[in-house]
């Protein structure tokens, strides 16, 4: 038996996997509006979201930020992506709900932010909408999931929305192009190392 050639080996792999890639590309042949979630325990969604405001902006699109829950003001992403031409950021929350206490005025700044959200969703201007964890208002019942979703759907046909937090409801997540789960491995802040700017902050 003639010894296995790695070049040849390596070069036959190659083409297969080209032609099943090729194929897959061959067949994506829609352009639409996208509807990503990025959900679960782990670290890092909002994180994704604010990457992909810097690769729409590199693409020229504008972008709408609308973010819920956070009521600071000191993020890096906000300091550096807010001052971009075609950005329009807004903070939205007033910080989290066991520093607030009050589920009345919780769910009042809940209604009032969805409406800037809501606006940003009929600006055919806007490329890309962020909505930044936008399922713990859904999962608190602060706002009526139907309504979202009919927001959601009746958003212009090119606008790409980006929804992030935790346990996002099944029903978003099927009416999502895209649903990506981050999962929880290990975590600083567990081993008492606080928020460190550039990297939480």
């Amino acid at each position: 038996m003639l010894p296995i050639d790695p070049e040849e080996s390596h070069r036959a792999r190659m083409e297969r996997k080209k032609a099943v890639v090729d194929a897959a590309i061959a067949r994506a042949d829609q352009d639409k509006g996208l509807l990503l979630v990025l959900t679960g325990n782990g670290k890092g969604k909002s994180s994704s979201a604010f990457g992909m405001v810097a690769r729409a902006l590199g693409h020229g699109l504008h972008v709408g930020v609308a973010q819920f829950i956070k009521g600071r003001s000191d993020t890096g992403e906000e300091a550096f992506l807010s001052r971009q031409a075609g950005v329009v950021w807004r903070v939205l929350g007033e910080g989290f709900t066991w520093e607030t206490q009050d589920l009345t005025r919780d769910t009042e700044t809940a209604q009032n932010g969805w409406a800037v959200a809501r606006a940003m969703l009929r600006d055919a201007s806007l490329g890309l909408v962020v909505l930044d964890e936008l399922t713990y208002l859904l999962k608190r019942g602060w706002l009526d999931l139907a309504t979202v979703l009919a927001d959601l759907e009746a958003r212009p046909p090119m606008q790409h929305v980006v929804i992030t937090g935790r346990g996002a409801p099944d029903a978003l997540c099927d009416a999502a192009d895209t649903v990506s789960e981050l999962r929880d491995v290990k975590h600083a802040f567990r081993a008492g190392v606080r928020a460190q700017k550039g990297v939480d902050l």
